[in-house]
């Protein structure tokens, strides 16, 4: 079995739970398969049978166009490099929209089936025409395309799944569900008290984590906004990545800076930060908090849990998947707009609903122990990247037989 995978991300270049997915299934299928995986960065080694070859366009030929259009033209004209560097695979398997295109043109002009792992769905994200405009319609066409034609779809949750039958005209035989893994060897809790005073963390207060990047998707300003109701003794760390657009940075920051005048405790860190901080930060944390308006996953639940940290998630998308409610940590019903943007229809009272289950670890280290410990456990027991490599696998040989 030959596999080709197209991703955006690549280990270094990860932004999102999408890069991270391809990361660790690369890895796994790579015990079983060959495997080759094609970027958008400047990379290539091999591993064993694991290839990796990145293609990054330069600017210049978008010189030209609107700037919210090169971000989805280049996605367009790396999909026709991936396949003007000849394939040669059994299967090609896409992940997010940007690599669509590359796999419709592998499916018709080399001939092999189509696979496409959905980590999100366009029609689900309308915010993103703040970032890219009529590029946004673009991303909706091509995602549309590839997945009425390819062989099969995999959702990451059930949830998924119902939001892509709805959508779209896939048949359900063609619609498989394979969750999201985590590596529970290296997300284990550790202690290292020195990553949280390098970022101004005071180890010997409690704190809430919230590590994500600052998009209307991830729902960071109704933790903002629910750290009114929070004990002022309880340190919210808010572990920020980069924006969808620079206004909406603007509007996150003020409301940080804002925030940090009103109550103290507040530490933002403007960045990603590398795998093994981001580990200390988890293990540390009386509790992680994902505020999300749509997640169709949610690895950054798996990744706390599996560091024995309870979470206090939105009831949305693949979240209770994952987290179950009483036992795991808490959800809370943002009760979302059917229309679009999908925002919370009461955002104070989600922001409540936040911040009440928030103090109840708080104020209770013996409930924190106990749920931090059955997250730990149903991460061990369910989301291992060893089952999901070999029911990939399974998928690509009933295609190919």
């Amino acid at each position: 079995m030959r596999v080709l995978l197209l991703t955006n991300e690549y280990p270094p270049h990860i932004y999102g739970g999408a890069g991270v997915h391809v990361e660790y299934l690369s890895r796994e299928l790579a015990r079983l398969a060959d495997v080759e995986v094609r970027s958008f960065h400047e990379q290539a080694y091999v591993d064993g049978r694991l290839s990796v070859r990145g293609t990054k366009l330069s600017s210049a030929p978008f010189a030209g166009c609107p700037v919210s259009l090169v971000s989805p033209l280049r996605a367009l004209a790396t999909c026709i490099a991936f396949n003007g560097q000849g394939v040669q695979a059994d299967i090609v398997h896409c992940h997010t929209w940007y690599t669509h295109f590359g796999g419709i043109l592998a499916k018709i002009l080399y001939g092999i089936p189509l696979v496409i792992t959905v980590h999100s769905l366009e029609p689900l994200r309308p915010w993103k025409r703040e970032q890219i405009g009529r590029g946004y319609d673009l991303s909706n066409w091509v995602e549309k395309t590839a997945l009425e034609m390819a062989d099969v779809v995999i959702a990451v949750s059930r949830s998924t799944r119902d939001d892509v039958l709805r959508l779209f005209d896939v048949k359900p035989e063609r619609l498989r569900v394979i969750a999201n893994g985590i590596d529970t060897e290296q997300y284990q809790a550790v202690h290292r008290p020195d990553v949280l005073t390098k970022f101004g963390v005071d180890p010997n207060a409690a704190f809430v984590l919230f590590i994500g990047r600052m998009t209307r998707q991830k729902g960071v300003r109704y933790l903002l906004e629910a750290a009114e109701y929070i004990d002022p003794r309880l340190q919210i760390v808010l572990c920020a990545g980069e924006s969808d657009t620079p206004e909406l940075q603007a509007e996150l920051e003020a409301m940080v800076h804002a925030l940090r005048e009103r109550r103290p405790g507040v530490v933002w860190i403007p960045a990603m930060i590398d795998r093994e901080e981001t580990i200390a930060l988890y293990s540390h944390a009386t509790v992680f908090c994902c505020p999300s308006i749509y997640e169709p996953f949610g690895i950054i639940n798996l990744e706390a849990m599996a560091c024995g940290t309870p979470v206090v998630g939105s009831a949305v998308g693949g979240i209770p998947e994952v987290v179950v409610d009483g036992e795991t940590g808490f959800l809370v019903d943002a009760k979302l707009s059917d229309q679009p943007p999908h925002d919370p229809t009461d955002a104070q009272a989600f922001s409540r609903g936040l911040a009440e289950a928030i103090s109840r670890f708080a104020a209770d280290p013996s409930l924190r122990a106990r749920m931090g410990e059955a997250g730990r456990k149903r991460v061990v027991e369910s989301f291992s990247w060893q089952s999901i490599a070999k029911q990939t696998l399974e998928l690509y040989n009933a295609l190919t037989d």
